[in-house]
């Protein structure tokens, strides 16, 4: 399985690299329609089958579907958006290929419904290059024939590029894109409008995707190292996690038994005594360390030996959670900075990044969610990949932005986008967990970007792997340590 994400402007310079290798540009076309009418007959039985064809490329694939299809006697019917003496190029040349009738897609709606209602709609109106508004009255035309539809590369209406709508959307039950997903494949709301992704080749050669700049990927697992027999607990590291007060403890605590499920040696809880008696009364195999100053944590910054910080989970949005994350910084060693520890420097956030600036090659993991990111990076402009891309240079730290379609990135331009995520791990205590399995990982000795895509993966297949239609993060815990 291939994870590279291409963007368009990406895609375009790999049918490029092909046509100049020696494949021309009808064939590519001839193959995209192939590969969209054989996913069809895999999956459809023969009925009346409309296609709705653009005025580019995306068009003259559906002109190929249209007649590979009928040529196996299926009843078909293509409605053309604008004028077909318009067309020009390749779409042009499928269109004359095509030797039934073309009607205006104006009048589709007037074949919808009673006996002239079609079966099964392919929409190839427009393609990843989209780069204006759709029109709604075709989406609820689509909508109220209440058939299945496949989108060829997107549905009409999505962005390639970033995922969003514009204006509206073709909702498809398939979607059928060539060699390599786009952005639009695997940001929300793109992804779901998508529906089931095939990835068909073309016939464009696996040394074009060597070739091309690429910096986005999507779900890598990342294969661990194993354990190894002769090492104790202080070879897989510590993990410290700062708690909130007394009657904030549950998150700090969440943090803190994830990362030990996901393998830390040691983890340490450090908070107020106050709190470690909470604390005190829920865990066994989690160490405490009551702080009261600064100054209680000299022993915990002279311990040279492999360790990993995390503060943030339920910490307070206060001037003791901000002097904690800056000298846990200040140290060297590896840090999660999470929910409050990422709000208290909302309104100075360059003190944040000159503290991560500070040391040079020392791994830092950001993991906001949408609301905590503005806080921090108002005003970043592009897609989420983009925004979290920016986010990473600017900051000098790996970048988590969470959600469904959660993206890591780094400074240097790389990005994951991950979409193993169910909808139940939206629960309370969900990010906690997340920034624990983070820490264990920087605890053990991996690098920011491999402890950020494999904790997130992790996560998503914890969630995933819980037989509950609804879950609590406890429960995301129990599944951690496979």
């Amino acid at each position: 399985m291939t994870h590279e994400i291409l963007t368009p402007d990406q895609m375009r310079q790999a049918e490029a690299m092909a046509i100049a290798g020696g494949i021309p540009s009808l064939q590519l076309m001839e193959n995209a329609g192939s590969a969209v009418t054989a996913e069809i007959l895999n999956r459809y039985k023969k009925c009346a089958l409309t296609v709705l064809c653009g005025p580019g490329n995306n068009g003259g694939d559906g002109f190929v579907v249209a007649r590979l299809l009928a040529a196996k006697k299926w009843p078909v019917n293509v409605y053309l958006m604008g004028e077909l003496k318009a067309l020009k190029g390749d779409a042009a040349v499928m269109a004359k290929k095509w030797k039934g009738p073309i009607s205006n897609i104006a009048a589709f709606k007037s074949s919808i419904g009673g006996k002239s209602n079609p079966g099964l709609i392919v929409d190839a109106i427009f393609g990843i290059g989209l780069n204006r508004d759709f029109d709604i009255g075709v989406v609820d035309d689509i909508i109220r024939a209440e058939v299945p539809v496949i989108a060829i590369d997107v549905p009409s209406g999505v962005d390639g590029a970033t995922g969003e709508q514009r204006g509206c959307s073709v909702i498809a039950d398939l979607t059928v894109t060539f060699f390599r997903k786009k952005p639009a494949h695997v940001l929300l709301p793109g992804r779901t409008l998508c529906g089931e992704i095939v990835v068909a080749d073309i016939g464009i050669s696996e040394c074009v995707a060597d070739a091309l700049p690429v910096r986005i990927y999507e779900n890598i697992r990342n294969d661990l190292l194993s354990l190894q027999p002769e090492h104790h607990k202080f070879h897989r590291g510590h993990a410290f996690v700062w708690s909130g007060p007394e009657f904030s403890t549950g998150a700090a605590r969440l943090a803190a038994l994830a990362a030990a499920r996901c393998g830390a040696g040691l983890t340490t809880i450090l908070g107020s005594r106050d709190a470690l008696r909470v604390h005190a009364n829920h865990v066994s195999s989690i160490m405490l360390r009551p702080v009261e100053s600064l100054e209680d944590l000299q022993p915990v910054w002279d311990d040279n030996r492999q360790k990993a910080f995390c503060i943030g989970p339920a910490a307070g949005i206060n001037d003791m959670t901000r002097q904690v994350a800056l000298r846990m910084l200040k140290t060297g060693f590896p840090v999660v900075l999470d929910a409050d520890a990422l709000t208290v420097f909302a309104h100075e956030p360059a003190e944040l990044f000159g503290a991560i600036k500070a040391i040079k090659c020392r791994p830092v993991v950001l993991t906001p969610h949408e609301g905590e990111f503005q806080r921090l990076f108002a005003g970043f402009p592009g897609n989420k990949i983009l925004r979290t891309q920016l986010a990473a240079k600017v900051s000098g730290a790996a970048v988590v932005l969470k959600g469904a379609d959660t993206v890591i990135a780094i400074g240097d331009g790389y990005a994951h986008v991950n979409t193993n995520a169910p909808p139940k791990l939206a629960t309370a205590g969900s990010g906690d967990v997340l920034a624990g399995i983070i820490t264990s990982w920087l605890a053990q000795g991996y690098d920011e970007f491999m402890s950020a895509c494999a904790g997130v993966w992790q996560h998503g297949d914890a969630a995933n792997r819980c037989n509950k239609r609804s879950i609590i993060a406890e429960d995301l815990i129990a599944e951690l340590g496979d």
